[in-house]
């Protein structure tokens, strides 16, 4: 059985107690932090900068997923690299130069990931499935945490696979918004590999234990 991923977003962690909420997912089954950058342009919200990933850093003992939400991404890779991202995901509305920028996310020893709006459809990844680590699926209009499944996802879902599929890539399917126990054991068996929760970890009264429910129910 393959290996099934939880990347908690601190989007919907307590900021006040930060540091207890990185120590409880150092300490769960979670595999990485997801972390958030919006550039109010892109989205309609404004949220952590490259300290805070550098503060996560410091304290994390797992990968950091960091998924941005900006124009013109290219601009940043390096401070990224240098806060401390593991993983970069660039949305395919946002960058004009993807190839490009996919290339030099890579030369700066980072792995990196395309994300697609709701709207977008799979196959214009098409000329690039081949040359990236993840497909990240939103499954919410991105921007903000707590919103509602959009349904639509699981179609989107066998896209990618079939698309990833018919052109050999190694590409793994990464889905974002609206992740909690009532989908995450349908998105697993129809062939996503990494899930990103935020406010049904964060706002359940034992975040680890529904980690390990969303990690052990298929």
């Amino acid at each position: 059985m393959k290996k099934k991923i939880i990347a908690p977003s601190l989007l919907s962690a307590d900021l006040a107690f930060l540091y207890r909420d990185i120590e409880m997912l150092n300490n769960s089954d979670a595999d990485w932090f997801h972390i958030d950058i919006m550039d109010y342009s892109f989205v309609s919200n404004i949220s952590f900068g490259g300290l805070f990933i550098q503060y996560v850093k410091k304290y994390a003992s797992k990968p950091i997923d960091v998924h941005l939400m900006i124009f013109q991404p290219e601009r940043y890779i390096k401070q990224f690299k240098q806060y401390g991202a593991d993983h970069i995901h660039i949305h395919y509305e946002a960058c004009i130069h993807l190839n490009r920028t996919i290339s030099y996310i890579k030369e700066n020893g980072m792995k990196v990931g395309v994300a697609l709006n709701p709207h977008t459809p799979i196959l214009l990844l098409k000329d690039i499935i081949k040359y990236i680590d993840f497909v990240l699926l939103m499954s919410v209009n991105p921007g903000f945490s707590g919103q509602k499944f959009i349904i639509q996802t699981y179609k989107k879902l066998k896209d990618a696979k079939d698309l990833i599929s018919k052109e050999q890539s190694s590409a793994l399917i990464e889905i974002d918004g609206g992740i909690n126990l009532d989908n995450s054991s349908v998105l697993f068996k129809n062939g996503a590999d990494i899930l990103v929760s935020g406010s049904s970890i964060f706002s359940a009264s034992h975040p680890t234990k529904i980690i390990k429910k969303m990690k052990s129910v298929y």
